[in-house]
């Protein structure tokens, strides 16, 4: 399996982004997709989660009625939305594929891809 993230740039506080992250190599629709990001001198941290089905999406609190995640099983790709951005948003942006049912939280996917930069100015 492989992932590619794009989308990532340099914003305004208060802009959007898109990002995307195309899986190849094996049947995208069987996957439960993740985002995470991880931001200078911390941890990485869970965004959002959305099944296979495209139902149940997850979003970290700090993150809810800002970001949106959503999946295209005809195009391989999940996206991740992001409105409102915020200076604090600033991170290499992760999308993670994983094939199990998993706690909407956990880190523990098996396959991770190679990170998009988001930067958001004040």
């Amino acid at each position: 399996v492989q992932l590619q993230a794009s989308g990532g740039g340099l914003v305004q506080a208060g802009d959007f982004l898109r990002l995307s992250c195309a899986l190849s190599g094996r049947t995208f629709s069987r996957y439960t997709m993740g985002w995470f990001r991880q931001a200078p001198g911390k941890e990485r941290e869970f965004v959002a989660a959305i099944s296979w089905s495209g139902g149940n999406p997850y979003y970290a609190d700090s993150v809810k009625d800002r970001f949106t995640i959503s999946r295209d099983n005809a195009k391989n790709t999940v996206y991740l939305q992001m409105n409102s951005l915020k200076p604090e948003d600033t991170a290499v942006y992760y999308c993670a594929a994983d094939l199990g049912i998993l706690p909407p939280t956990t880190p523990n996917y098996f396959h991770w891809g190679q990170g998009t930069q988001v930067t958001v100015s004040s």
